[in-house]
């Protein structure tokens, strides 16, 4: 079980880092879209809560934690009004963006992967809902925004860093060798493989030998 992996507080703690930073990202987008208050608040709770509320429905666990955990609601909250307040300047948002949503994905997927372990799935069901968990909030804000979602369309590696992190929990999880240092081992490598493929444009390969006339969309 989860509480014999980690100590008491750090899968809620990790979850309370994770629904912060996705909730910073998706606020952060909401002001770059010229959104009112209201929508920056509507932007980050979906942000931070989609991934987890679809994990906790397919694994049952009920009242899923975004309904049944009072900080797990506030928190997006706070981060939205922070950001309402404080807002880095225009130029500097899109930046800003990309590194709390990849802090984000970093976080969900570690911590979905464990929660779906606890309740009984297997390695690779826990590590494809992990995935799940880490880019389900953000498939949902791209489309309220009218974006097509990262995860379609793996530009600079969005969905690749997640698997390398949630199978890199499952690993640990098989080893009997989950503890602080390969939790925080899966949470760099994903936060670090994200960043670098944002930075070197990475992305993952389009259909073999594509002869399409039509031009990609930006």
């Amino acid at each position: 079980m989860l509480h014999d992996l980690f100590p008491p507080g750090i899968q809620h703690a990790l979850d309370l880092a994770g629904i912060f930073v996705f909730a910073t990202a998706g606020a952060l987008l909401a002001v770059r879209k010229n959104f009112d208050v209201f929508g920056i608040a509507v932007l980050a709770l979906v942000t931070a809560l989609g991934g987890g509320l679809f994990r906790d429905l397919v694994i049952g666990a009920a009242p899923p934690a975004a309904f049944g955990e009072l900080s797990f609601f506030v928190t997006p909250l706070v981060a939205a009004a922070l950001v309402f307040f404080l807002h880095p300047e225009v130029q500097r948002i899109n930046r800003a963006i990309n590194v709390f949503d990849a802090a984000g994905l970093a976080l969900f997927c570690v911590t979905g992967t464990t929660k779906a372990y606890e309740f009984g799935l297997g390695l690779t069901a826990s590590a494809a809902l992990g995935v799940a968990t880490a880019v389900g909030g953000g498939v949902l804000r791209d489309v309220l925004v009218n974006e097509v979602p990262s995860l379609l369309r793996d530009r600079e590696m969005y969905a690749v860093p997640a698997v390398v992190g949630a199978s890199t929990v499952a690993v640990s999880i098989a080893l009997d060798a989950l503890n602080a240092f390969t939790t925080a081992l899966a949470i760099v490598t994903t936060f670090v493989l994200r960043i670098l493929a944002m930075h070197y444009h990475w992305r993952a390969p389009l259909a073999w030998n594509r002869r399409s006339a039509v031009a990609e969309e930006p």
